[in-house]
């Protein structure tokens, strides 16, 4: 069982991460870029002969920093086989360098118990800096659902209040729409970024946890979703993303089309937008927002 001095208060190691060029390709190659080799918006980020590329993939701060699967750690009194990826989201301070050295720090800013049977909402930040110059590069957050530790609050009477829910986007027609074909291997290329959790690549495992076949990583959908809106809102250039944030709702078989339904919103350079699973017409995606610069 949960107990929320302890798991708001965990302590996580400082984590200095070195990654190299080929890092960032293989990043972008696991995301499916090079699908087309004479696309050049494709190939800045997966092709070296030329000056000043590759170009890292913003989305690759998810990756950069990794604190491995902590929460399966006994002492956290999580669930750790009824958890659940919930929310993404990165703020984007400056542009990830293709190579070089980060530090990142994480800490636990949230926990919500929704109730007995209902579960419960962990939510912990990476700051990711650059290790030789200190410069904040980029803000990740991250939200867990644990559904098997709802009711923890009931004796001690502490919990986090929930926050209010993001905004779904529009039902109308989109203002951009963009379909994208995952690779079958998708997720055995994903799980060489970071995350090497058998449901992904072993069809036992996937088959016990409930799943036909192993299943993407939503940091795989993630990633795909960030590529989508620099090809249609950012002109390609990684720079232009500083904000992007996603409710998971379904998981995404590799090999499925995944199509993305984008609308202008209100504020200036922001996008709304979900991903729908063409073969199965299932969200997959929900409540996207993203900011992008001009």
């Amino acid at each position: 069982m949960i107990d929320y001095d302890t798991l708001k208060n965990w302590a996580f190691p400082s984590i200095e991460h070195r990654y190299t060029a080929d890092d960032s390709m293989r990043y972008a190659l696991a995301l499916g870029l090079g699908e087309d080799p004479m696309d050049p918006l494709q190939l800045q980020f997966v092709n070296d002969t030329l000056n000043g590329q590759p170009l890292a993939l913003p989305t690759m701060a998810v990756v950069l920093g990794f604190p491995g699967s902590w929460m399966q750690d006994p002492a956290t009194g999580i669930d750790f086989t009824k958890i659940v990826h919930g929310e993404e989201e990165i703020t984007l301070h400056a542009p990830l360098p293709a190579a070089g050295t980060v530090r990142a720090e994480h800490r636990v800013v949230s926990i919500v118990d929704k109730g007995e049977g209902r579960g419960a909402t962990v939510t912990y930040d990476k700051e990711l800096h650059d290790a030789a110059t200190g410069q904040l590069l980029a803000t990740v957050r991250h939200t867990t659902f644990a559904r098997g530790n709802g009711g923890f609050s009931a004796k001690g009477g502490k919990t986090d209040s929930a926050p209010p829910a993001p905004p779904k986007p529009p039902t109308g027609t989109p203002d951009q729409v963009l379909e994208i074909r995952t690779l079958p291997q998708q997720a055995l290329l994903y799980r060489l970024c970071a995350d090497r959790n058998p449901l992904h690549s072993d069809p036992a495992t996937a088959q016990a946890a409930g799943f036909a076949r192993p299943i993407l990583h939503g940091l795989c959908t993630y990633g795909i979703a960030g590529r989508a809106l620099l090809t249609t809102w950012g002109g390609g250039r990684p720079e232009t993303l500083k904000r992007l944030f996603a409710r998971f709702s379904s998981p995404v078989y590799p090999g499925e089309t995944l199509r993305f339904e984008m609308y202008r919103a209100a504020a200036p350079g922001e996008v709304a937008f979900r991903a729908i699973a063409v073969e199965r017409s299932v969200t997959v995606l929900d409540a996207g927002r993203a900011l992008l610069a001009a």
